[in-house]
């Protein structure tokens, strides 16, 4: 850094030496900032001290032209007292002395913790990189937010509102809400100091539109966290933790010691829950134990291992970490991380298992987990990471259930900053991060008759906060991981659109619609060539997959998510809300499409609801762990022939595909979309004479069903299709496992029941005999004939 005598800092301007960074891309000199702006230098001291005194975070806007923008951040981060080691700039700009980050990567910040952070919002700025940025600062530090001026950057357009142009839309369809709204909290929120940077360089236009400063006192030192009275983690554990919260976690996660346990501990973010996490897993497994760990991704567990590794050497206990993510006590337990379709299949072979950041696990995977003798759901209450009350709403019915001892654990100390941080509070505000629905009691007398359909445009949700928090709130609900993008996509996407059934005025089921398809003829080619064209994903893949040249020609709404209010499901109010959608955009699109991680479940509510199955995915979902489907319901004549082709496609395609990628897949999910597949015409039964001989005499004589499995399939298919044929539930899922999948007897055997193979094996027979009664022909009634 040069000082106030270097002579390039008295006849360069600050700006200038900035640009001359970027473009050599070494550090820029500095002009010591009692020499410039000096009154933004002035604000930054206060706001610093002002934080460091309470304890809190600052937040502060410097919105102007970039490159003035830029040298005041340098400015406003010298005169704060920030080392430059203690700070980070996400920006898409080279040359700071500071660590710097793209804003697309801010995740890289997730678990550290930085004296002051810079978000360069002229290039790549989208509402994750503020959520995955915010809370690396610690308590007594500064968040600088660089912005156009406020009042033009509602109008402007960057990369991100790139995304949000999906054909056949254009940038200039998309929106400034978000930022209008954001913009809105800045200009109102506790602890936000808003600059309007001056293009003078030494800072004579310069404007401090608000100073930020609350005038809070210094808060009363917390109680410090203590070892409970017969602790059976060791005592290092507890004085490891940086909370009583943080402790009293600890002291819980220690009933994972005992056999049918569950432990949930939510908290919101900066809490130290999954360093509590790491303790209770490295305290297991120095006694011994197994604990498996799993997360979205293995970066999201990154804390809870490093507090494991901690605790670990602070016991004495030596610790390898292999290639397999495992950390190996001496004692001869383990921590390890396995991705969460995996570590539902391991859960019954070890001692534990901890889910960190559960709420962005879909319920199937949670419920999966609870296989282990005990197991411990971690999870973030509002954040981008997932939808914690999705996971309070959805899971806990199941845990409920499950015949487990449940503790739960409320982790409200920060473990950052002190309680009542503005910066935090701006930030769920701003990014709806604790969007919520309706309190039950306001909707819990909703009937499908008792409801009104709203149109929900982005205008609507802009001017009415509630209704919006609603809204997406209960959107959050539906879907085991939301982010702060998915908010900006609602109000600003131009292919986007809301509706909903409202009761007394309070939102009780919502539906996301994206709008698809209607691409012109060059961007349908382009797609068929493996192009991929955003937005629009039933054509995407029944173009670029499927080989349908014509399959984004008809306009189509797909249904993205739906959600019904909690205190009030089951009573029709979801069927209810598709068929007004259907009865709205009947006459403007061809079909209505929606795409899911198939279950049971939800293949029959899409098939009450008019919806027909055309795909599914033969590979299984990173995050989900189950297989997509597709499904279309046609609502014009281009519609039925698109839906008709597609439907009948799949039921051309299916049974090759069950043998071979879908092999694995739940015998009732295959149940459901072939009973929701409703292709034009009756399934081909094509066997031949000698076929029906081999067929009729594994169903009523001697034969064998392993002798020529083709006609058995065609059967088992023909009766699956047929989606009205009375056939039990266990006989129907011995089709799909021993027909359909080809497995092998002793494992059909096992899994569904049967008390031996040779049980299995006759039963499969008396399943055959009435779908040789039914679809067969003359051939097969003679061969019936000599065994009755």
């Amino acid at each position: 850094m040069h000082g106030a005598g270097d002579e390039r800092s008295t006849t360069r301007g600050a700006g200038e030496h900035r640009r001359a960074a970027v473009e050599t891309g070494k550090p820029p000199a500095r002009p010591h900032a009692s020499v410039t702006r000096d009154a933004l230098a002035a604000l930054a001291a206060d706001l610093r001290a002002e934080a460091r005194r309470t304890d809190q975070r600052r937040l502060l806007v410097l919105h102007g032209e970039r490159d003035a923008c830029i040298d005041a951040a340098f400015t406003a981060v010298e005169a704060a007292g920030v080392a430059d080691e203690d700070a980070t700039v996400l920006s898409t700009r080279e040359g700071f002395r500071f660590e710097r980050h793209r804003p697309k990567h801010a995740g890289r910040l997730l678990g550290t913790t930085r004296e002051a952070v810079v978000l360069d919002a002229f290039g790549e700025f989208s509402p994750n990189a503020v959520g995955r940025s915010v809370g690396a600062v610690d308590g007594g530090g500064l968040y600088v937010l660089l912005a156009p001026p406020l009042d033009e950057w509602p109008d402007r357009r960057d990369d991100f509102d790139e995304s949000l142009a999906v054909p056949p839309f254009g940038l200039d369809d998309v929106s400034g809400r978000f930022r209008s709204r954001l913009v809105a909290t800045l200009r109102t929120h506790p602890g936000v100091a808003v600059v309007a940077v001056g293009d003078d360089p030494d800072g004579a236009g310069d404007t401090v539109e608000r100073d930020g400063l609350t005038g809070d006192d210094a808060p009363a030192s917390p109680a410090a966290p203590t070892t409970p009275a017969g602790a059976a983690f060791p005592a290092a554990a507890y004085e490891s933790c940086l909370t009583r919260d943080q402790a009293r976690a600890v002291s819980s996660l220690e009933r994972l010691r005992t056999p049918g346990s569950a432990v949930v501990v939510e908290a919101d973010r900066g809490r130290g829950k999954s360093s509590a996490a790491g303790l209770a897993a490295a305290a297991l497994a120095a006694e011994g134990r197994d604990v498996l760990v799993t997360a979205p991704s293995f970066g999201g567990a990154a804390a809870l291992f490093e507090r494991a590794r901690a605790l670990a050497n602070d016991l004495g206990v030596a610790l390898a970490v292999d290639e397999e993510r495992t950390l190996v006590p001496e004692a001869g337990g383990r921590v390890r991380y396995l991705p969460p379709a995996e570590a539902v299949g391991a859960a019954d072979a070890v001692d534990a298992v901890v889910a960190d950041e559960a709420a962005a696990l879909p319920v199937r995977l949670l419920t999966g987990l609870l296989d282990a003798p005990a197991a411990a759901f971690v999870t973030t209450v509002h954040g981008y990471e997932g939808a914690g009350r999705g996971f309070s709403v959805r899971f806990r019915d199941r845990l409920d259930d499950a015949d487990r001892r449940v503790t739960d654990v409320r982790m409200d100390d920060p473990i950052r900053y002190a309680r009542g941080d503005p910066v935090e509070a701006w930030a769920f505000r701003a990014l709806l991060l604790d969007a919520r629905p309706p309190v039950a009691a306001a909707v819990e007398d909703a009937t499908p008759e008792s409801v009104a359909y709203r149109v929900l445009d982005g205008d609507d949700l802009l001017a009415d906060e509630h209704l919006l928090s609603a809204a997406f709130g209960l959107l959050v609900v539906a879907h085991y991981r939301t982010e702060p993008d998915d908010l900006a996509r609602l109000l600003d996407a131009p292919n986007l659109s809301v509706r909903a059934l409202t009761h007394g005025g309070h939102v009780v089921s919502v539906a996301l619609l994206a709008r698809e398809g209607g691409l012109d003829e060059a961007t349908r080619e382009a797609m068929y060539d493996g192009e991929r064209v955003r937005g629009n994903m039933l054509p995407d893949v029944l173009t670029s997959q499927l080989r349908d040249p014509d399959a984004a020609a008809p306009t189509g709404a797909r249904v993205v998510r739906i959600a019904t209010h909690h205190a009030v499901r089951s009573r029709g109010l979801g069927s209810r809300l598709l068929d007004e959608v259907a009865a709205e955009l009947g006459d403007d699109v061809d079909y209505l499409g929606t795409g899911f991680g198939a279950t049971p479940e939800l293949l029959d509510f899409w098939r009450a609801n008019g919806y027909r199955t055309v795909h599914l995915a033969t590979t299984r979902n990173d995050a989900s762990g189950e297989h997509s489907a597709l499904m279309v319901r046609p609502t014009s004549d281009a519609g039925r022939r698109f839906a008709g082709r597609h439907a009948r496609w799949f039921r051309e395609r299916v049974g090759a595909v069950l043998s071979d990628a879908l092999s694995d897949l739940d015998p009732d999910v295959v149940r459901g979309a072939l009973a929701a597949c409703d292709a034009p015409g009756e399934p081909v039964v094509d066997v031949t004479d000698y076929e029906w001989r081999l067929t009729v005499a594994a169903a009523y004589g001697p034969g064998l069903a392993d002798m020529a499995p083709r006609p058995f399939r065609r059967l088992a298919l023909a009766h699956l299709l047929d989606g009205d044929a009375d056939l039990a539930d266990r006989a129907e899922r011995l089709l799909v496992r021993k027909v359909l999948q080809a497995r092998e007897w002793e494992a059909v055997t096992d899994e569904l029941g049967y008390v031996s193979t040779a049980e299995c094996m006759r039963s499969l027979g008396r399943t055959l005999q009435p779908l040789v009664d039914r679809y067969g022909d003359e051939a097969a009634f003679a061969e019936r004939a000599r065994y009755e």
